[in-house]
């Protein structure tokens, strides 16, 4: 999806508490929100399996949605001309701390 719709998503979370970024995420009734809380969740399970952290500790320090790459794709118009459609993709950074 869009980083535009990601964005928007991400935005809520920063900064808050990793656990309540989960709760958050759970009532955001965007599909984008469910994106976002499995990337927290990867992120929250790889500082407790790889640097032993507990997830009650760990407070969101970044959270971005950055631009990947773009299918182009065109559709046809009106008297033979072609139409571009741009299928955007984005990519989920979420960086943990404890604090």
């Amino acid at each position: 999806m869009s980083p535009q719709k990601v964005r928007e998503v991400v935005r809520q979370i920063r900064g808050l508490p990793a656990v309540e970024a989960k709760h958050v995420l759970a009532f955001i009734p965007r599909k984008s929100a469910r994106a976002v809380a499995k990337t927290l969740d990867s992120a929250i399970a790889n500082a407790e399996n790889n640097n032993g952290l507990k997830a009650e500790n760990l407070k969101v320090r970044e959270a971005h949605a950055l631009t990947a790459g773009r299918l182009k794709r065109f559709t046809p118009k009106a008297r033979g001309s072609a139409g571009p459609i741009i299928k955007r993709s984005s990519h989920i950074k979420i960086v943990l701390s404890d604090q």
